[in-house]
């Protein structure tokens, strides 16, 4: 890693993509649906029918479309979400169809390396289904992502993750965010031993970023870095939510800010 560490920022758009870049981010991650904790990206879609003896389902599989433009238009590696949904990481054998169609197409469009995670019904590594997804993903390096912060025992999950050949883990400790999760990171880096990369993620800002890398002693960090853009629009339909209740604002994208990179990056120079 260049200047001993590395700045990963999670990206849903080409122009935060760019900004990450120009901000000093060493790794992309790509995905969609960052207030639902990220899902594969998307910009188009097709459709297959898969049937059993006892139903037949129609599967909406992603065309990976932002992943080309990215590519095109950036330099540093670019890691692909591969989450077909919201919510929990116990997948139905149609989502595990589906997750493993996203790998070939992300694949197919040159990314660097894939993000993805998968629990049993007790909150333990699915170690079977991981490995089938490793294996769809091969040679890609890829990175387990926040479901491990949903794991009944964290020590007992890092190993599995080790014996598996995950490249990294994405956390925040088992809690709300990275620095209230801070304890666990460091037991977590302590553990790993550099047998696995142990990287810090969620809620993380100029304001707590040193004392996240200080105490976890970790080399990698995740973070959004992003500020809220207004939309161009001049006529304004302030009576329609194209979301539910809890929906973002119509007019206005939250985007990668370059000057929020710039310092993170900064302070992580110092540090590290």
């Amino acid at each position: 890693m260049s200047d001993g560490f590395l700045m990963e920022v999670c990206v849903d758009s080409v122009e935060s993509a760019i900004n990450a870049e120009r901000g000093g981010a060493g790794r992309i991650e790509l995905c969609c649906s960052l207030l639902e904790g990220g899902l594969t990206p998307s910009t188009g879609h097709y459709t297959q029918q898969l049937c059993s003896s006892l139903t037949c389902i129609t599967l909406v599989l992603v065309c990976s479309g932002l992943l080309q433009v990215v590519k095109e238009s950036v330099r540093i590696p670019v890691y692909v979400m591969i989450r077909p949904r919201a919510g929990d990481f116990l997948y139905s054998d149609w989502e595990v169809e589906v997750m493993k169609r996203d790998i070939e197409q992300m694949k197919i469009h040159r990314a660097d390396g894939l993000v993805f995670g998968a629990l049993t019904e007790d909150g333990r590594i699915d170690t079977e289904l991981c490995m089938e997804l490793l294996a769809a993903s091969r040679p890609l390096p890829v990175t387990f992502h926040r479901a491990f912060d949903m794991v009944h025992d964290p020590a007992v999950a890092l190993e599995a993750l080790i014996s598996l050949g995950f490249e990294r883990i994405l956390t925040s400790g088992c809690d709300c965010s990275a620095l209230e999760g801070l304890p666990v990171i460091k037991r977590l880096v302590e553990q790993a031993k550099d047998r696995i990369v142990i990287m810090p993620g969620g809620g993380i800002t100029e304001r707590n970023l040193q004392r996240i890398l200080e105490a976890s002693g970790s080399q990698e960090f995740h973070c959004s870095a992003r500020s809220s853009k207004d939309s161009t629009m001049k006529f304004r339909n302030s009576n329609v939510n194209m979301g539910g209740s809890l929906s973002i604002p119509e007019y206005a994208v939250k985007v990668a800010d370059v000057t929020k990179v710039r310092t993170l990056n900064a302070i992580a120079k110092n540090i590290l």
